[in-house]
């Protein structure tokens, strides 16, 4: 016979869940909903976890679109380097930082001219934005000392161009210890500087003769 004094009250105390700090219980959240056993369902278990993210679909179904009218790379040139964060200016293309960025020094290579997709642009237009992104990657090495970029075009609504009818191409610095899961688990991205202070860095970084 077990001696009662021997137990252990901590062992023996009732574990602390979340629903116990929230007013209620998990039957109470769940009256009236009907709950099914996933072990039950038609579906072959894997090794993978899921983390769903319907809030998605609001970007996926509608997207960022603006009206025609009001194309942001269209309004920026004609406003000022500072409010519109340009940091150069080339003859038929521009670069300007993003407004959401994945990255500090995330910029963008935009031509002048509104067209949707890379076989529209001229070839003018096609080596200035290679030769800018080639400056631009130079200058961010210079000033955020970054390891490496992703480079890259998305193409069209399906392809995930936030802004799909104006040809824009993205550079983004990456270092070798800025990954995390910020950006899946919270939704957030960890951004260390402010725009304006990149957008100063990067123009004053440009060099004159390229802009």
């Amino acid at each position: 016979m077990t001696d009662a004094t021997s137990a252990d009250p901590e062992k023996d105390a009732p574990r602390d869940t979340p629903w116990d700090r929230l007013s209620g219980s998990p039957q109470d959240f769940a009256e009236g909903v009907q709950v099914e056993n996933s072990g039950d369902f038609a579906a072959v278990p894997d090794a993978f976890q899921r983390l769903w993210t319907p809030h998605r679909m609001v970007y996926i179904q509608d997207g960022q679109q603006p009206h025609p009218d009001d194309c942001p790379f269209c309004i920026a040139p004609s406003m000022d380097d500072e409010k519109a964060l340009i940091v150069a200016r080339g003859r038929y293309a521009y670069v300007l930082l993003n407004l959401f960025p994945y990255n500090s020094g995330h910029l963008l290579v935009c031509p002048y001219r509104h067209v949707a997709t890379y076989d529209e642009a001229t070839p003018e237009e096609v080596a200035e934005i290679g030769s800018l992104t080639q400056v631009a990657m130079r200058v961010l090495k210079a000033t955020s000392g970054c390891d490496g970029f992703n480079l890259g075009m998305n193409q069209g609504r399906i392809a995930g161009a936030g802004i799909a009818e104006h040809l824009h191409q993205h550079i983004v610095p990456r270092w070798a210890l800025d990954s995390n899961f910020f950006p899946i688990i919270a939704g957030t991205k960890a951004i260390p500087k402010l725009l304006g202070e990149v957008r100063r860095e990067v123009a004053e970084g440009w060099p004159v003769s390229t802009a």
